[in-house]
């Protein structure tokens, strides 16, 4: 039921930094737990960052963690993933979702289809 939609993504040099945005429509945002996830070419998509419904708890994958930082902005039903330091593995087309929970890292149960996200790409 809601919609989501990715910007933001670029190609960058190693050490920049990017901000991603996920515009909401549909549903009630500021009733859910979000999250970001990447996927890099021939590799699963994994849980980058996690925020609760009303921003006050977040959670971060180890890979991430002390260089992304997870934000939301419910008046404006948008989801933010600031990236500092960025590496050549952190390459991959990033999508946000709907979480079951936040400690779930995992998409909700009625979350659809992956859309097309958008892409990162960190160069050396």
């Amino acid at each position: 039921q809601v919609q989501l939609v990715e910007s933001g993504g670029g190609l960058v040099q190693a050490g920049d930094s990017l901000r991603l945005s996920c515009a909401a429509s549909g549903g009630t945002f500021s009733s859910y737990a979000m999250g970001w996830f990447r996927q890099a070419p021939g590799k699963e998509r994994e849980f980058v960052a996690g925020i609760s419904s009303n921003g006050g708890a977040t959670s971060y994958a180890d890979s991430v963690k002390g260089r992304f930082t997870i934000s939301r902005t419910n008046a404006k039903n948008t989801l933010y993933l600031q990236m500092n330091s960025l590496k050549p593995e952190d390459t991959a087309v990033y999508s946000c979702a709907v979480l079951y929970s936040l400690s779930s890292r995992r998409p909700a149960g009625s979350f659809g289809s992956w859309g097309q996200g958008t892409q990162v790409t960190v160069s050396s």
